[in-house]
């Protein structure tokens, strides 16, 4: 090798320099977008964590309400089975006095409230698993509103019931069957002064689908957010109990229930009881 000089252009020096420079932008820029996704990532992950600590704490105080109201609720039953059996003698004995017979109603009509309450305190603190069995649903729904057919009758009420007669729910039958009449009470609250009622079944790809809509003057937006909490009642009367035990029923079969307006007025509530609780195929 020789002793001449190695000469480098300043136009290579500038390439390199480019090149580069358009590497280490491109690095920077694909940092700052991995960091952004990444910040982005941790604040999902920190409200999910605190939605499922918020419902963990929820579940919670649920849990110890139940023990409480079940322990309230079989005293109150105990305490009931002795007073009604002194009650049905005290008529035996008073005979046919009309005044008589017309007070001993009135305790008859006060004790029947007190059970019912007993019962929703029941049916809210029961924590059994359903016994699922395979049923058509549109007879349970006809039985329903026929069992209530007086009360809407006087009501001037008209119920419809929107099932195809070979819809087939895999599900506790009798849940189902508290759950939907759950709600048809309470539609049926809501329009003394008569109205239209509709129970609608559908199957979906996932779920089978009970809808109870009403023609009443529809939930407030202050009522929706507390509609499922226990005790909570926009009624002079009453537990409060009768929506949590629908939700109950529903988060037992695996599925849900939602609440909204209806577009022409009244108010919608379904159960969506998932498929995937089919009967398994042997």
């Amino acid at each position: 090798m020789d002793d001449a000089t190695l000469t480098i252009a300043p136009s290579m020096i500038d390439g390199d320099l480019r090149t580069i420079l358009e590497a280490w932008n491109t690095a920077t820029m694909r940092l700052e977008e991995t960091h952004l996704a990444l910040q982005a990532e941790v604040r999902r992950l920190s409200d999910e964590l605190e939605a499922k600590n918020r419902e963990l704490a929820r579940r919670n105080r649920l849990a110890d309400l139940g023990q409480m109201a079940s322990h309230v609720a079989h005293e109150v039953r105990n305490s009931l089975v002795p007073m009604k059996l002194y009650l049905t003698l005290l008529r035996r004995r008073m005979g046919h006095d009309a005044d008589t017979a017309q007070l001993l109603e009135q305790f008859v009509s006060g004790f029947s409230a007190l059970e019912t309450t007993v019962n929703d305190l029941l049916h809210f603190s029961s924590d059994r698993d359903p016994s699922n069995k395979k049923f058509v649903l549109e007879p349970l729904l006809r039985e329903i509103i026929a069992s209530l057919a007086p009360q809407l009758d006087a009501q001037k009420i008209q119920a419809t019931v929107d099932a195809d007669p070979k819809l087939v729910i895999y599900a506790d039958r009798d849940m189902i069957r508290r759950a939907v009449l759950n709600l048809v009470l309470n539609a049926i609250d809501v329009m003394p002064e008569g109205g239209s009622l509709i129970i609608t079944a559908v199957a979906t790809a996932h779920a089978i689908d009970i809808e109870v809509a009403d023609s009443g003057s529809g939930i407030g937006e202050s009522t929706l957010a507390h509609l499922f909490e226990p005790f909570f009642t926009t009624k002079s009367s009453g537990t409060g109990l009768g929506l949590a035990i629908v939700e109950r029923i529903a988060e037992a079969h695996g599925g849900h229930i939602i609440a909204c307006n209806c577009p022409d007025g009244g108010a919608a509530f379904t159960i969506s009881i998932p498929r995937q609780n089919e009967e398994p195929r042997s």
